[in-house]
This record gives C-alpha cells, structure tokens and sequence, in this order.
C-alpha cells in the first residue's frame, strides 16, 4: 500500500481529485496519510477533515527560522513513514534535504506543458497569464517528479488543453485543472501505486 503525503497551499482541488479516485478506487494500492498545508486558512485542510484524513499546518511564519521551518517539515513528513510526496499546488520550496532523502519520490503538478512557462515565477495565475499574454493557443499540465532544480524533474504524463481566444486567466485556469490536472495527477499516482513507472536515464519509462 502506497503511503502519500500531499503538500498544498490552497483550496486543495487537486487534493480533491486525487481523494476521490482513491475512494472510488481508481487509485489502487494508495492511501493519503497526511495533508500538510503551510497556510492554516487553506481549505485543503478541511477537505481532508471531512475524509478523515490527518491534517496539519506548518507555516514557515510560526518558525524563528526556515531551517527550523525544514527540519520541522521533513520530521513530520518522515513520522507518517510515506513512500510519496505529492505536491498538489504546493507554494513552498522544499528543503534540499528532502528531495535528497525522498529522491524518486516526490511529484508535482504545474498548470502548463514543460519546459514551456515553467521555473521560477510561473506558478498558479501568472502561468496563465503569460500564456494568454504570448497568443499560445494550446497549454497543458504535466506531472512530474521533482528535483534539486525548479519543474526540471523527469516527466510523468502531460495532458493538451486548447487556449480560446476569449480565455481569461481564471476561465483557462480552471479549464487547465478540470480537463488536465484533475485528470494526470491521479493517473500518475496509479501508475507509481502499481510499480508501472521508472525512471531511466532521467526519462519516465511507463510498462504496458
């Protein structure tokens, strides 16, 4: 059984996703064991309240420091004993160490199709803005595994979304997520709860 850990800042609408597919197993072999927010007002936590599902806040504004910030969230994430990290809208920048110790084993998904508007800066709204702002008339989301760099890990699935000329960022957004987040981010999980995925030469290799 696959232990998670999901990571988010927000609403938690990808947490959704992900809790639903577990409950009507479309996700097999998986269970979420903690939902870690570093905003206490996020309704991610709630969402995992009503699904039962251990629920914390860990804020680097209640820390001296961000080192004792990352050594407070790397000893909790290590407590829950996970085999994987998902980052699910995540607007915090993990600590070296954990992508060190948990190498392999820690996805994210960003709204657009890598390498394109991707790196530092082009999360949430803004991504959809600078798409819109340079006429691209298809974006995407793509899941990946993570990294010692920023949406440089090796690539999970991606998923085409149209651009319509009369998009808004807040109109493609939630297009973005209903028809590609939604969507890969659970497939991706599946696919690593059910030993299909490897990581070649960094190039995701998915068995048949």
């Amino acid at each position: 059984m696959l232990k998670i850990a999901v990571l988010v800042s927000g609403g938690g609408t990808n947490l959704q996703a992900v809790i639903d597919q577990i409950e009507n197993q479309t996700i097999t072999n998986a269970k979420i064991a903690v939902v870690i927010s570093n905003n206490k007002n996020a309704y991610a936590l709630e969402r995992a309240r009503i699904h039962g599902i251990d629920s914390l806040c860990i804020s680097p504004k209640d820390y001296g420091t961000r080192e004792e910030f990352n050594e407070n969230l790397l000893e909790t994430v290590d407590r829950y004993q996970v085999d994987l990290i998902v980052l699910a809208g995540c607007l915090v920048v993990l600590p070296p160490k954990m992508t060190e110790q948990y190498a392999g084993r820690i996805i994210n998904i960003h709204p657009a199709l890598i390498p394109a508007f991707c790196g530092k800066g082009f999360y949430g709204l803004k991504v959809h803005e600078e798409v819109l702002k340079r006429g691209v008339r298809i974006t995407g989301a793509t899941c990946h595994f993570v990294d010692e760099g920023t949406d440089t890990g090796p690539i999970i699935l991606q998923k085409a979304v149209e651009v319509k000329q009369e998009d808004t960022p807040q109109v493609l957004q939630k297009r973005v997520m209903e028809e590609a987040e939604w969507v890969i981010l659970p497939q991706a999980i599946q696919l690593i709860a059910n030993g299909k995925v490897q990581v070649v030469d960094h190039k995701v290799i998915i068995e048949e």
